[in-house]
């Protein structure tokens, strides 16, 4: 069975979303909440295979839910779930590490299919997007001055810290010590004057939302 998590400030969308994923059969809805917060703190203690997330809450955004919750597991597969259809908003869920980003004018079995698929590992984002914002990381004109004082290896510690990478995996990804990463962390917290690595992500996704 995939596990699932619904997170949608309406009591009637997430209770036909319900319905409608366990209909399926091979689908179990194990919590629900209207609440980013307490999203949040409820979805890495569930552990669902997939969190269906609205991008949009009252408290907060499904996107920062997405980030915090990766942080603490990046198992947890994240699903935006929008009735906007925003470039800046995209790009900021492929800065969260979300695994998909859908219209809410989904047809409901198309929505089922893109939960078996993020389940499974695989990415509903455009690849050509997910590199367009990568690139602008790395080249983008309109950079905030501050990142000009980063060196390459630590831009690459921000772009994983920016899809919401552990320090366990982006020691992995780059071949390097845990310790080592969590140390050129500090140095681009540091250098950008932020306290907190989703500050980083923000500060990334800010610049990513400009045309180039």
């Amino acid at each position: 069975m995939i596990r699932v998590f619904l997170l949608d400030d309406h009591e009637v969308v997430r209770r036909g979303l319900a319905d409608l994923l366990q209909s399926s059969g091979d689908i179990e809805v194990v919590g629900e909440s209207g609440s980013a917060q307490e999203a949040a703190r409820r979805i890495p203690a569930l552990r669902p295979d997939v969190a269906i997330l609205d991008a949009r809450l009252p408290d907060g955004n499904g996107i920062d839910v997405c980030r915090d919750v990766r942080a603490v597991d990046s198992s947890i597969k994240g699903l935006i779930l929008t009735s906007y259809e925003d470039d800046e908003a995209l790009f900021a869920a492929i800065m969260a590490g979300a695994a998909g980003y859908v219209l809410k004018q989904i047809r409901g079995t198309d929505l089922v299919d893109a939960v078996r698929r993020v389940a499974a590992g695989q990415s509903l984002l455009d690849p050509a997007i997910t590199t367009r914002v990568l690139e602008r990381i790395r080249n983008g004109v309109e950079e905030p001055r501050e990142l000009k004082s980063l060196t390459e290896q630590e831009r690459r510690i921000l772009e994983y810290v920016a899809q919401g990478l552990t320090n366990r995996e982006i020691a992995g990804k780059m071949f390097l010590a845990e310790k080592t990463v969590k140390n050129y962390v500090s140095s681009v917290l540091a250098k950008l004057g932020l306290e907190r690595r989703t500050q980083a992500a923000v500060l990334a996704t800010r610049l990513l939302g400009k045309t180039p």
